[in-house]
């Protein structure tokens, strides 16, 4: 999902950790106070970042006034005020919203989503997205997603520095102490995912109420976004990085091959009766369900499911 940007925080965040420690700041508070400082300006600057990443250049209006036309009235529908919109030149179809205090809201889209969907599925995607920024979840994924970063690398900083402990007693409580700091992070981020693919619902409920047939459009939409995705995926193989901040997406690239599968089972009759019928008499299996437990994002079979009942 959008907001946690925790990846990019993480990976910034253990690099300078490690660079603390052997440094000698030991000191768990000073730790603490450090890690949780480096990830408010690394929040602050990372608009800049993700527009570097994601090649994402804001839109002149005279570009895509049909463009900037739909962010406007979905903005007024949604009462917030309008964000940037900006454009991702990478193939891959998806959408993203992101910002900070120092750069205020965007709302990007990629080339590859304009190139595959239709306008009126490209609208319910910017729908998805408003949804987001109307109920915080950056800020709120954020926030949330600080706890078990601290936790993981205080403990991370134990286990290191019980390595030069010159008492082995209390080298091994540190190191004992320090891997349940981690295993505890790694539960508080299930809990993280949990809520993360809560928020998908929530930014999904929101663009049906505020686009004309908005749980029509949006379940297509996502449905090709995740077939193009795997097509995509599929004659490139892994070398494509453009999925780096999955969890920024309306749909995870990286469950593109698995989804589509999911959707090849109920769409081999093109006919869209029978495919709402379809998903709707389905049930998720067992595997599924565990392997949703560790993703940002909702099932896709149980998401168009949520979509139908909403129509």
């Amino acid at each position: 999902m959008l907001g946690t940007l925790a990846i990019i925080f993480g990976l910034s965040t253990l690099v300078f950790t490690l660079v603390m420690s052997l440094a000698g700041v030991f000191d768990l508070l000073t730790l603490g106070i450090l890690v949780v400082g480096f990830n408010i300006i690394q929040w602050l600057i990372s608009p800049y970042i993700i527009g570097t990443l994601y090649r994402a250049k804001e839109v002149k209006r005279s570009d895509n006034e049909k463009l900037h036309q739909i962010v406007e009235n979905l903005s007024e529908k949604s009462k917030i005020s309008k964000p940037k919109l900006m454009i991702s030149k990478i193939n891959l179809p998806n959408a993203f919203a992101y910002g900070s205090p120092l750069t205020g809201n965007h709302v990007a889209v990629t080339q590859g989503l304009l190139n595959s969907l239709k306008e009126e599925e490209v609208e319910s995607v910017i729908g998805h997205e408003l949804g987001h920024l109307k109920h915080r979840d950056v800020q709120v994924m954020m926030v949330v997603s600080f706890l078990p970063a601290l936790f993981y690398y205080i403990g991370f900083s134990l286990m290191f520095s019980s390595m030069y402990r010159d008492r082995r007693d209390e080298g091994g409580n540190n190191a004992l102490i320090g891997i349940g700091f981690m295993v505890f992070s790694w539960i508080l981020n299930l809990f993280i995912l949990y809520l993360s693919r809560l928020r998908e619902y929530y930014a999904d409920r929101h663009s049906v109420s505020i686009v004309d047939g908005g749980a029509k459009k949006l379940s297509m939409g996502l449905a090709r976004i995740v077939q193009t995705s795997s097509q995509i995926r599929g004659n490139r193989g892994r070398k494509n990085n453009n999925n780096s901040f999955k969890a920024l997406f309306i749909s995870d690239p990286d469950r593109a091959n698995v989804d589509s599968i999911e959707l090849s089972k109920l769409n081999k009759i093109q006919d869209e009766q029978r495919l709402v019928q379809e998903i709707l008499s389905r049930e998720p299996t067992f595997a599924e369900r565990l392997a949703e437990k560790f993703s940002t994002h909702p099932n896709i079979v149980k998401r168009l499911k949520a979509l139908r009942e909403l129509e």
